[in-house]
């Protein structure tokens, strides 16, 4: 059979990082991790081919050419998922859908031939069986849990590795926290399940010998769901393979902010090679993790715990969410300076968004606030319920926010603290990455001469080139992403909207 995979657009957001890439010439962050895994689970005499639209155009002789379509997406790129599927049916082509859109809204897809929902290490071998035979079923589905250790390694053929920023790996799935927010523990449970330390090292290899080098972004939800096993076994096999191969990659991750209680397992980490974590913070009103069930985030310093993370060695992102019921007038401002005092320059913040499947969608439904269903885009200024606090306040308080601390006065201030707080542990020599040198004379041209920000950049640049050299790439990486937070973020509130005079001090 042949067999085209297909990933559908990813619209500009805040984690597409579109405006950034232009700078690096790349075209997407990561090439679908999901769909090379499944690549791998098909019977490999299969003739199969992979067009990410994020990277190439999808033409109709990609469609006609196959015999079967199989689609997988997130909520975010439904739009695309849908005119894929309706190009299929013009030209007479059968389609498979999967992955998280359809597990979510499969009752919305009737028009899908065959819906392979759940985990495809489950629900994928019966379609195969069923459509070798000729009585493939409308819906797979199946409530069971995978055990990783049956997945394969993806076929990274069937990408070209250049168009992405950096590559990905998954370890494990599933999170021991259940915040009435997130989706992750509908999707995969609360028993963190992982793979083998030797599949792990023969993913990383996979990507080695295949010539990658640089970014590895271990995409599970939360990476220290089973920290005995993180330490006993993984983090230092990862170590003794990176220092045999003399520190090829370095890697990025999340995790829950009980991260900082571990100084033995951020050393681990650091040690083998990761540089960076992102983090649930979501509120500095400590009533909203109650309400939420985050109580992983309750009765602790997070500025404490965020600079613990930074000292260890591991630059620190994080999420943030205004919107929760609990939440007084002051949130936006106290959002504001907490961001700014951690100095956390990638900071995702986002009103709160109900998403089927989570508890926070079911109770809303109850209360009979819910006002439609999620984009998937969680920077975006528009409700899908009703909050307890009027929605114009909401959203106006939503929309200074961003105009702050995406500002670039309060960005640049912000990048300058990280340096000085992140302590670095450099395993290895330095590693100039394709396409570095051409971005910095790019963000030398765009942000120091033609941009709004050139003052704040040029402080940015001497000072870390003067008190900070090897910190330096960071700086300029920083730089760059500011310039697409930004676009960003004044695509939301609207363009030429950020004003310096409004920012906090």
């Amino acid at each position: 059979m042949n067999i085209l995979l297909v990933y559908p657009h990813y619209p500009n957001t805040f984690w597409s990082f579109r405006h950034a890439l232009k700078f690096i010439g790349r075209k997407a962050s990561f090439p679908p991790l999901g769909l090379l895994t499944v690549a791998a689970m098909l019977p490999q005499d299969w003739k199969q081919r992979l067009v990410d639209m994020n990277v190439q155009n999808l033409a109709d002789q990609d469609l006609v050419w196959a015999d079967v379509v199989f689609i997988s997406a997130m909520t975010i790129q439904r739009q695309s998922a849908e005119e894929v599927i309706s190009r299929c049916r013009q030209l007479g082509v059968r389609t498979v859908a999967g992955g998280p859109l359809f597990t979510a809204f499969h009752a919305d897809f009737p028009e899908v031939d065959h819906l392979v929902l759940g985990e495809a290490e489950v629900t994928l071998a019966p379609f195969l069986a069923d459509l070798q035979q000729g009585e493939a079923r409308h819906i797979y589905a199946d409530e069971r849990r995978a055990e990783l250790c049956a997945t394969p390694i993806p076929r990274w053929e069937l990408i070209e590795a250049r168009n992405y920023a950096a590559m990905n790996i998954q370890y494990s799935r599933g999170c021991p926290f259940d915040c009435e927010f997130c989706d992750i523990t509908a999707l995969f449970g609360r028993i963190p399940r992982s793979k083998t330390r030797d599949q792990l090292l023969a993913e990383l290899e996979s990507l080695y010998v295949r010539g990658w080098r640089g970014a590895v972004f271990f995409v599970d939800d939360n990476f220290i769901g089973d920290r005995g096993k993180l330490k006993r076994e993984l983090l230092p096999a990862i170590s003794d393979w990176m220092a045999q191969r003399g520190h090829p990659f370095y890697f990025y991750t999340e995790a829950s902010i009980n991260l900082a209680d571990d100084g033995e397992l951020m050393a681990l980490m650091v040690k083998a090679g990761f540089q960076e974590v992102f983090i649930g913070i979501e509120t500095t009103h400590e009533e909203g993790h109650t309400e939420s069930g985050k109580v992983q985030n309750n009765n602790r310093d997070l500025l404490d715990c965020v600079r613990q993370i930074q000292h260890a060695g591991l630059q620190v992102h994080a999420g943030f969410i205004v919107g929760f019921d609990s939440d007084p007038p002051t949130v936006f401002d106290k959002q504001i300076r907490f961001i700014q005092e951690s100095g956390i320059v990638t900071a995702m913040v986002g009103m709160l968004t109900a998403l089927r499947g989570t508890k926070l969608y079911q109770r809303l439904e109850r209360e009979g606030r819910l006002l439609g269903n999620a984009t998937g885009n969680n920077t975006t200024d528009v409700l899908n319920f009703v909050p307890r606090m009027k929605a114009e306040q909401l959203i106006d308080g939503y929309r200074a926010i961003l105009a702050n601390i995406y500002s670039p006065r309060q960005y640049y201030q912000r990048v300058i603290r990280l340096l000085r707080e992140y302590r670095p542990q450099h395993q290895g020599r330095f590693r100039l990455q394709p396409g570095y040198l051409g971005a910095l004379v790019k963000s030398m041209l765009f942000l120091g001469v033609i941009g709004r920000e050139r003052f704040q950049f040029w402080k940015l640049f001497f000072w870390s080139l003067l008190r900070k050299p090897r910190l330096f790439p960071l700086a300029i990486t920083y730089a760059i992403y500011g310039y697409h937070f930004r676009k960003v973020a004044e695509k939301i509130r609207g363009s030429g909207m950020f004003d310096d005079s409004r920012c906090l001090e």
